[in-house]
């Protein structure tokens, strides 16, 4: 599952806000969309196999319309969007990178509804547009450069990527992430948690944007996993993940859903990725320095980087960030900038009257062998932040965060 950056928004919601990000983060945007038509008669196929054909698929080259709907029951949070523009940057936060960053936009589909245009030519050529009803937002790479246009503020972030990443040396990643908003991507992500502690089996055959596919079923067997079951389907001719359902183990519709309505394999029109700002667009400009984190560093107006290093300074994990246990069962835990104690539990009692009112209101209070704490639930992924100012998130139960807090507490 894909890792969990520390928030860096103020303490008052520092719980929603960890939640929100963590629910895109941790579930790797996974889909679902009604499917088009019936089940087509399609040669018998193993799980096995099927992961294989996924695995080995080497499509290029695609077009299309993506659907995502996501319900993770989370409340409106100030900062969180409501599913419209303007996700890039808020009021009162200076003179940053500009609403066009993509950074900013990827919280916009961790609730409601959104109409996606995807084009993809090769690891250095992709291009997506999320499409609002009078404006459009687009993200287009194309070889090191990658192009951020917000037609509802008139402005455009321009990013030079590292050199590595121009010759396609495993730096593919756009900032952002926006690109994890494909079921291609999904699949990936998830995929990459099965093991001995997954159930993964071939339901059946499905239409899906006009393809005859299979449908790849995955259960986790952790008891703590809030993941009740993640269905993919996969393209019987060219193994591309069409179509992704994540469904809570508590029933009811799926918490997050993404899939093609409309899939052409043929090779976009080159001038798909072209792309000169507008006339009279605020155009904020971007280098990134190859920093070993995948991304480069981000310059702040301080000039400091903006990614942390991982715990030992080498890459990898954010600076402040954990992951306790394995599989289905993962928590990140996760050091809140600031420390010390966190208004709504006992030890911040006394501070910040407003912020302890909206914990109150958003939380529960736990306790365990890590003290006490209060418990942040949606559907999918919870969160438990303790009194010291640490959050432990994840897609399972409180039972297993307020365990995974009693372990790191008695590690310390």
């Amino acid at each position: 599952m894909a890792r969990t950056r520390p928030m860096k928004k103020a303490l008052r919601y520092a719980v929603p806000a960890t939640v929100a990000g963590a629910a895109v983060a941790a579930v790797g945007l996974v889909p679902a969309l009604a499917s088009s038509g019936g089940s087509p008669d399609l040669p018998e196929i193993s799980a096995e196999e099927l992961v294989a054909k996924i695995a080995a698929s080497d499509t290029q080259q695609l077009s299309g319309t993506v659907r995502i709907t996501t319900d993770l029951g989370l409340p409106a949070l100030p900062g969180m969007g409501s599913g419209g523009h303007g996700g890039g940057k808020e009021e009162g936060d200076g003179d940053g990178a500009g609403n066009a960053d993509p950074r900013g936009r990827l919280a916009e589909l961790a609730s409601g509804s959104h109409t996606l245009r995807v084009a993809v030519d090769g690891p250095d050529r992709q291009r997506l547009s999320i499409v609002e009803k009078a404006a459009e937002y687009s993200l287009i790479r194309n070889g090191g450069d990658v192009w951020a246009y917000d037609s509802a503020t008139g402005t455009v972030h321009h990013t030079v990527l590292p050199q590595e990443a121009e010759r396609g040396a495993g730096r593919g990643e756009t900032p952002g992430g926006l690109e994890k908003a494909t079921p291609q991507k999904a699949a990936q992500e998830v995929l990459k948690a099965v093991d001995a502690t997954t159930s993964v089996t071939v339901d059946g055959t499905a239409k899906v944007a006009g393809q005859n596919a299979y449908q790849l079923l995955i259960e986790p067997k952790q008891p703590e996993s809030t993941v009740g079951s993640v269905r993919i389907a996969v393209d019987a001719d060219s193994g591309v993940p069409l179509k992704f359902t994540l469904t809570p183990k508590g029933g009811g519709k799926a918490a997050v859903d993404v899939g093609f309505t409309e899939v052409d394999f043929a090779k976009p029109d080159a001038g798909t990725f072209d792309f000169k700002p507008p006339k009279g667009a605020k155009v904020t400009e971007e280098r990134l320095d190859g920093g070993p984190n995948g991304f480069g560093e981000m310059p702040h107006k301080d000039g400091k980087g903006g990614h942390g290093k991982g715990p030992d300074g080498a890459g990898g994990l954010p600076s402040g960030l954990e992951v306790i246990g394995e599989g289905w069962g993962s928590v990140a835990r996760i050091e809140l900038p600031g420390g010390g104690p966190v208004p709504g539990t006992d030890a911040g009692r006394e501070a910040a009257p407003e912020a302890r009112r909206l914990l109150d209101g958003l939380t529960e209070e736990v306790k365990g062998d890590f003290g006490t704490g209060r418990f942040f639930g949606t559907r999918l992924v919870n969160a438990l932040i303790t009194d010291d100012g640490t959050v432990y998130v994840g897609a399972v139960t409180r039972e297993g965060l307020v365990k995974a807090a009693g372990s790191a507490d008695g590690g310390r």
